[in-house]
């Protein structure tokens, strides 16, 4: 449950990142109308690219540090936790049953 969380917020992120190729091809709409050299493209492309990359890198930690607080902070009940306590509750109701 964790991990598909995980995935669906990155993957929103993910959808927001350029890449260096998508950059490309709309600068070279301005090259092809004279506003930019070929040059000035793919290193304004290459920025682009590098900035949405540094931006999902933060974007990937802060989410995760998030869920981390969630689950330490008891706001998310992880599996493992679950059964653990679907054991106690066995053992006390199998202890409940001897006494009576």
């Amino acid at each position: 449950m964790i991990d598909l969380i995980k995935k669906g917020m990155l993957a929103a992120v993910g959808a927001a990142v350029v890449t260096k190729e998508q950059a490309e091809g709309l600068l070279n709409e301005f090259v092809d109308k004279g506003k930019i050299t070929a040059g000035e493209a793919q290193e304004m492309a290459s920025k682009i690219a590098d900035s949405g990359k540094a931006e999902f890198e933060k974007a990937k930690k802060q989410i995760n540090a998030r869920i981390d607080e969630m689950l330490q902070g008891g706001v998310i009940v992880t599996r493992v936790e679950i059964e653990a306590l679907e054991k106690r509750v066995a053992a006390l109701e199998k202890a409940a049953k001897k006494a009576d």
